[in-house]
């Protein structure tokens, strides 16, 4: 299952005078990490390089920023997707410190401080929700609600026409069994509502 961060977290190495500032934190797009990385830019104006890597499904990326190419991005991606994490956004600002680590030590370096930094980090399970809508009869909202509140759901829009129709959201693991318990309790006046419909 993946997993999110709960917070920012960061962690620093010194390797070979050279000064590694790692920070991992929950990002959900490209725009918003970019925006990170910009701000990390301008709080360490000496810095070398600030380094990132983003795991968010399709707008993911590897940006060595100068470093040789593979040597920092792409690594520290493969941190993000060893741990099994989406959502997370990897920096690392590096303060040149005069000696050169060469490809293999400029890998190690980068992979090294985000794993630092994701030791002290809280993890946090994503799990995949769904929304469905269905409409009741008057005599059935009450049953309605209760089963939704023992079923952990969040209840949307609810409106009262003829029928009532509401929507909810749950956790996509949990959806089918709610739906048998409502179709059957309901006795076939439960109204399932495509969402394309809506």
């Amino acid at each position: 299952m993946p997993h999110t961060l709960a917070a920012p977290c960061s962690a620093e190495l010194l390797i070979k005078k050279s000064r590694f500032i790692a920070c991992v934190q929950p990002m959900t797009d490209r725009a918003a990490a970019q925006a990170v990385v910009a701000r990390q830019k301008a709080e360490h104006p000496g810095a070398a390089h600030v380094c990132w890597a983003l795991l968010a499904g399709g707008q993911s990326a590897a940006v060595d920023d100068g470093e040789p190419s593979g040597t920092a991005g792409r690594p520290m991606l493969d941190v993000l997707r060893h741990q099994d994490l989406e959502g997370v956004l990897a920096t690392v600002v590096r303060y040149f410190g005069g000696v050169k680590l060469g490809a293999g030590g400029l890998v190690r370096a980068y992979t090294d401080s985000v794993a630092q930094a994701l030791l002290k980090a809280e993890r946090i399970a994503i799990v995949k929700a769904r929304t469905l809508r269905c409409a009741v009869p008057y005599a059935l909202e009450g049953l309605l609600r209760r089963e939704l509140d023992a079923a952990g759901a969040t209840l949307g829009d609810v409106a009262h026409g003829d029928d009532v129709v509401c929507e909810f959201t749950l956790p996509e693991t949990a959806a089918p069994a709610l739906v048998a318990r409502l179709n059957e309790a309901g006795n076939g006046r439960v109204r399932w509502i495509d969402p394309e419909e809506a």
